[in-house]
């Protein structure tokens, strides 16, 4: 194998695990998001040797990620939207401490538009300034 393939697994292999929390919270769905990782690493190693020496390799994944996402939103089948009604809570167990207050917060990210969602993502999980934020979602920063 060469070097080069050696450097993107090393790579890939420190940032999987981010990279597909990142892709959850952006698309609510674990499925989905191994998906979405799936894409972003194979167009990674498709630019591997250029990506790999410049200043910051994780902004382009995440850009790639970010878009892929996008993308996949604005597949027609993905507009569908299935409701069912939502049990009642079971009362809280030990160890859960928390789980409400994530549950909470998956649901109204799954509310917000996919940009608006993918900005505070990038700037609350990803810990982005503004103005890597929006550099990264292609827009300038609000006044």
């Amino acid at each position: 194998m060469p070097a080069e393939n050696e450097g993107y697994r090393e790579y890939v292999g420190a940032r999987l695990e981010s990279l597909r929390r990142t892709a959850y919270l952006l698309c609510g769905d674990w499925h989905t998001a191994d998906d979405l990782v799936s894409t972003a690493l194979v167009k990674l190693l498709r630019h591997w040797r250029r990506v790999s020496v410049m200043d910051n390799p994780d902004a382009y994944v995440r850009r790639v990620l970010l878009r892929a996402w996008l993308d996949e939103r604005r597949r027609p089948w993905r507009r569908e939207a299935a409701w069912f009604e939502v049990p009642d809570q079971p009362a809280s167990v030990c160890g859960t401490e928390g789980t409400a207050d994530r549950l909470t917060i998956l649901a109204l990210l799954a509310e917000l538009p996919p940009r608006r969602r993918a900005v505070l993502v990038l700037r609350y999980f990803c810990d982005l300034s503004v103005e890597e934020t929006a550099r990264e979602m292609g827009c300038s920063v609000a006044p």
